[in-house]
């Protein structure tokens, strides 16, 4: 998605707040700290926000949040900006042994930082004020405001899940054909919908692929710790060239055992992950086209009532009814609604077109730096395997028989 402005560097001496200095946002969510215990347990974040936008108290602010915090940033944004794709959070674990694992927390952490980054760069959502409160405001004050919250703000996550779940279910009926409510026929957003749920299968798989490939390589890791340890042992009962021989060998492979867990921790930060944060921003992307089918449908309602409303009150004051007052009223109200609703949905339907550009450009630049990263690492650790092996076969040769 969008990646956020950095704070620039250097050693100009332009204050942060000169009017002639670049604007700049830039959030980091950094030492996750575990909190509380049992059930009430839960992982507090430092927030540190550098700006020298006008509107924020000065140029660095620091503030603890925890998950519940970004998800009410995350829900009150979806609510007001509706046609924008609002970066997707990552998913609270469903396994109660893992919330606190030092891997998941990181995951986490990361997914965060990503999340409020693509806010604070995007040219709406920046400007929210619900996202000044969550980068400035004190703890204190921030539980306040989320305890005042009511309507959907008051639901729990549990309660949006599947709030969420039923939405997809829902866009995901209309697009197979399942249910036959009234729906643009826009040929171009037809397109535009097959291609996002085709998109989110092929994300799915190979987010999928990306966590066996993670597995392999901790497996194949602990095999090499666990026969370096075995051989090494071995070496022990042998002779003096014998036993240096299969000593190196077992060092070696102790050796490539940590290389090829440094590796698989590489993968699932680097290359796994990025493919699960686009799939829950495709998720992002059909709660936005919910959104839209909904604003068509009341809009199209709208407008169907009104002809009625306009019918019913021509033939009223054809007959010189006293009701045809009323009735102008409600007919004259109800119109000024319809118009509401139809820009209401020409809004969406324009932002929802500029994001979806914005969309493919950072999703270029995501995926390509994804798979570089892939490659780069998987060709350096088999340059690293190759050498690892290479260095240890003299030895092996001079224990071996004269062929």
């Amino acid at each position: 998605m969008i990646s956020a402005q950095r704070s620039p560097s250097g050693s100009s001496s332009q204050s942060p707040r000169s009017p002639s200095a670049q604007p700049f946002l830039a959030v980091s969510v950094t030492d996750p700290v575990k909190l509380g215990n049992g059930v009430q347990a839960y992982i507090s974040y430092r927030v540190i926000t550098k700006t020298n936008l006008p509107e924020y108290e000065g140029p660095e602010k620091i503030v603890i949040r925890r998950y519940s915090d970004f998800v009410w940033l995350h829900d009150r944004l979806a609510e007001k900006y509706k046609g924008i794709f609002i970066p997707a959070l990552p998913e609270k674990s469903a396994v109660e042994k893992f919330r606190f694992s030092a891997e998941f927390i990181e995951m986490r952490r990361q997914a965060l930082d990503v999340f409020v980054n693509r806010i604070a760069s995007h040219p709406e959502l920046k400007q929210s004020e619900d996202l000044r409160t969550f980068l400035q405001e004190d703890e204190e004050k921030m539980e306040r405001v989320r305890s005042l919250e009511t309507g959907i703000f008051k639901r729990k996550p549990a309660d949006l899940i599947q709030i969420f779940k039923d939405v997809q279910s829902k866009v995901s009926d209309v697009v197979l054909g399942k249910e036959k409510p009234m729906e643009e026929s826009d040929p171009e957003y037809e397109k535009l919908k097959h291609y996002i749920f085709e998109l989110e299968d092929h994300l799915a798989e190979a987010q999928k692929q990306a966590f066996r490939l993670v597995k392999r390589h901790r497996e194949l890791g602990q095999s090499l710790l666990e026969f370096g340890k075995a051989i090494k042992l071995l070496g022990g009962c042998e002779g003096d060239s014998l036993g240096k021989a299969f000593s190196e060998l077992g060092s070696k492979s102790e050796l490539l055992s940590i290389k090829l867990q440094k590796e698989a921790q590489n993968l699932l930060m680097n290359f796994e992950e990025p493919l699960k944060d686009y799939v829950r921003a495709v998720q992002s992307i059909k709660v936005t086209m919910a959104d839209r089918a909904n604003a068509f449908r009341h809009q199209y309602e709208l407008a169907e009532t009104t002809k009625l409303k306009e019918i019913n009150l021509d033939k009223l004051m054809l007959m010189r009814s006293e009701k045809a007052a009323e009735a102008e009223i409600e007919y004259k109200e109800l119109k000024v609604e319809s118009e509401e609703a139809t820009k209401r949905f020409e809004n969406i339907v324009r932002l929802m077109n500029e994001e979806i550009v914005r969309f493919q450009e950072q999703k270029t630049a995501d995926m390509g730096l994804a798979f570089h990263e892939l490659a780069k690492g998987q060709a350096k650790l088999a340059n690293e395997i190759a050498d690892a092996w290479r260095s240890i076969l003299p030895k092996l040769e001079a224990c071996s028989p004269p062929s």
